[in-house]
């Protein structure tokens, strides 16, 4: 047994020792005409509470050994009650052996050692009998809770990778679906506009060795997500020449925030096809970034044709950029909003609201979002 548990059964066996030393001298004081010198009952009553520690590792190895489960409970049973009878008749020896000793040497008074042990036996066995089941049940106890704290924690554990798993699936999603938009817009200029595909190809080369850089990143800072969306746009104004035009304001205390890698992206590829596309003249896309208490709040708006209330009703309750919303859900749980609005004056504007966080703190909110999905 290791020692720090050793020494707490005997500190344990100790303060019941006293506490009954000190009943059984109030009750000598009020209640007998003969004294008892308070040594004497210290002494009786730690032998008696000493003995039972030196059995609890016997105790013990009984409660784990046969535990009271669905299978093998009758034979738990029989194995306790044997324990039973060999734990109470083994502290009754022990504690007359420490008793005849005691009265020996302290009270000078002579005990028959077996017949005290019989009598002791006999007597006390019903209190005794109790005294071991109560420490099996704190036993079983104790072992149940650990291991509900263990399962919980394996739990945790393997939500947490299935959510990790989840979360690279869907990040490795994105990757062929951009690469695929954009070789398709590549491939329509080279029969128009031979330099410009020239000129796309070699800003898709360079989109693809950050997405390359960055693959299993979750998040990042806002400032390179900004920095991939421009690159990005730098490939579509190839294809929209002078029709689009992009707006980014950012202000200085969010762009060291971190945000989902690759989060913005998509957004921006939803307002130039489905916006700016079918526009006829000039399409604006603008990207915003503001910090808002302890919110970061990102908007990406077009003043294209806008979508109606029906679509929007659909996008706000989990249709179109699913995605991304499959993304937020894992990473922040029930705290952020991913919305999609109308403004007065056209368009679309799609609304992102996560926690502000910087690097490790941003972790420390996913793994906390984690734990409230593993709780609910």
């Amino acid at each position: 047994m290791n020692r720090r548990p050793t020494l707490f059964i005997f500190a344990v066996a100790t303060a019941l020792g006293v506490f009954s030393a000190l009943q059984a001298f109030n009750y000598v004081s009020f209640f007998s005409e003969q004294e008892q010198p308070f040594g004497v009952l210290l002494a009786l009553n730690l032998s008696y509470w000493y003995a039972w520690a030196l059995l609890v590792p016997f105790m013990l190895w009984m409660a784990r050994r046969f535990r009271f489960e669905r299978h093998g409970w009758a034979k738990s049973v029989a194995a306790h009650l044997c324990g039973v009878l060999v734990a109470t008749f083994a502290h009754a020896m022990v504690w007359v052996t420490a008793r005849v000793f005691i009265m020996q040497w302290m009270a000078e008074r002579e005990v028959e050692w077996w017949l005290v042990v019989r009598e002791r036996f006999f007597l006390y066995f019903d209190w005794e009998m109790m005294a071991y089941w109560a420490i099996i049940a704190v036993s079983h106890a104790l072992d149940y809770h650990r291991e509900s704290q263990e399962r919980a924690v394996t739990a945790a554990q393997l939500q947490t990778r299935l959510a990790e798993a989840q979360l690279q699936a869907l990040q490795r999603q994105l990757h062929p679906h951009f690469l695929f938009n954009t070789l398709h817009t590549i491939s329509a200029l080279m029969h128009r506009d031979v330099e410009a595909a020239d000129a796309m190809l070699a800003r898709l080369s360079d989109l693809l060795r950050l997405t390359l850089d960055q693959v299993g990143t979750q998040l990042v800072p806002l400032k390179e997500e900004l920095d991939f969306v421009e690159k990005y746009l730098e490939i579509e104004k190839t294809r929209f020449g002078e029709r689009l035009q992009v707006r980014v304001d950012a202000e200085p205390g969010t762009l060291d925030a971190s945000v989902p890698n690759f989060v913005l992206q998509p957004l921006v590829e939803n307002a130039l096809r489905h916006g700016i596309g079918p526009k006829l003249g000039v399409g604006r896309v603008d990207l915003s970034a503001r910090r808002d208490a302890d919110r970061l709040v990102l908007v990406v708006r077009d003043n294209g044709r806008g979508v109606s209330p029906d679509k929007l009703s659909a996008f706000n309750t989990g249709v179109g950029l699913g995605n991304t919303r499959s993304r937020l859900e894992h990473l922040y749980g029930s705290d952020h909003r991913f919305e999609f609005e109308t403004p007065a004056d056209g368009g679309l504007a799609v609304t992102i609201d996560v926690p502000f966080a910087v690097d490790s703190e941003a972790s420390e909110i996913s793994e906390a979002s984690e734990e409230t999905r593993s709780v609910a």
